[in-house]
């Protein structure tokens, strides 16, 4: 048999060989962060450390893996769960000592940008939303419609301030304050964690990076926010060779499985399903509004 088709025979053994097993290929997990952080729905889970956790741990796994790259689209939400996340993320790169590259599809705003600074280096779409360094909290008032309604509401406490900012009585300045004070802790915390990430990279006024404002990712490259324009794929063979592979780690299991977080969280203890179905549209509604204030 000829050099040649030796040499050919083994070019279609070798492209037969699951990806991990080539030495030819260098390889880099992705994994996808996706969805409102913390909020759990009845019939979708949220990003949350638990959810999240395996993932990032096979991700990082990979030995051979040079990097890891974390795709992420997400409006935000819970700043404790996404900073649970973010610091798993480092935690595992210093751990296996490999690079995370972080790509933002749609929005990486708020707590989505938190998970973003976990990276070593941030891309985005030109039209990407990025940012939104900034905390909120919003609701209702209902003690005016109670009286319209003919309706009592009984509330008994040990504690003076239990109900501080229940939404079925009159709001109260101190109640306020203490919310407002607490929002700055958060908000404090979350400038240095970006600060901690970005560095000497950010370009621009303190009071513009961090009033909460987003920008689409061509404004954010100037402001350095994040360190490039474009996509996974071209970003990564670009840094790595046409061989790059970038295998999609997915979650295991069964559809019920990879449910049981977003369903059973909304089952109460006595087996009943109504107020926590309840809480579950009402945790729907409030994911959709974030969207949308993004205009997404």
């Amino acid at each position: 048999m000829s050099d040649d088709l030796i040499a050919a025979a083994k070019r279609r053994f070798t492209d037969l060989l699951p990806q991990s097993w080539r030495r030819d290929l260098t390889l880099v997990p992705v994994v996808r962060l996706s969805g409102a952080i913390g909020m759990n729905s009845p019939f979708r889970q949220s990003l949350t450390l638990a959810a999240t956790a395996r993932l990032l741990d096979r991700a990082f796994a990979v030995k051979r893996a040079p990097a890891v790259a974390l795709v992420i689209n997400s409006p935000g939400g819970s700043p404790v769960q996404s900073n649970l996340i973010f610091k798993r993320i480092r935690a595992l790169a210093e751990e296996k000592n490999k690079r995370v590259f972080a790509f933002v599809e749609d929005v990486a705003a708020s707590g989505g940008y938190m998970l973003a600074c976990a990276a070593d280096e941030i891309y985005a779409d030109p039209s990407s939303i990025v940012g939104s360094i900034g905390v909120v909290s919003a609701g209702f008032g209902f003690n005016d419609m109670l009286s319209r309604i003919g309706v009592e509401r009984r509330v008994h406490t040990a504690g003076t301030r239990k109900v501080m900012l229940d939404p079925f009585q009159p709001e109260r300045a101190e109640d306020v304050d203490r919310l407002l004070a607490i929002q700055r802790e958060v908000h404090a915390s979350f400038r240095d964690l970006v600060r901690s990430r970005r560095g000497a990279l950010l370009r621009g006024e303190e009071d513009d990076l961090f009033s909460g404002e987003f920008w689409v990712g061509a404004q954010a490259l100037p402001m350095g926010l994040i360190d490039g324009l474009g996509d996974l794929r071209s970003v990564l063979r670009e840094r790595f060779g046409t061989d790059v592979r970038t295998p999609l780690i997915a979650p295991s299991g069964n559809w019920f499985t990879r449910r049981a977080n977003g369903i059973g969280a909304q089952i109460g203890l006595d087996g009943g399903i109504g107020a926590g179905f309840a809480q579950g549209l009402a945790d729907v509604a409030e994911e959709r509004a974030l969207w949308a204030r993004y205009g997404l």
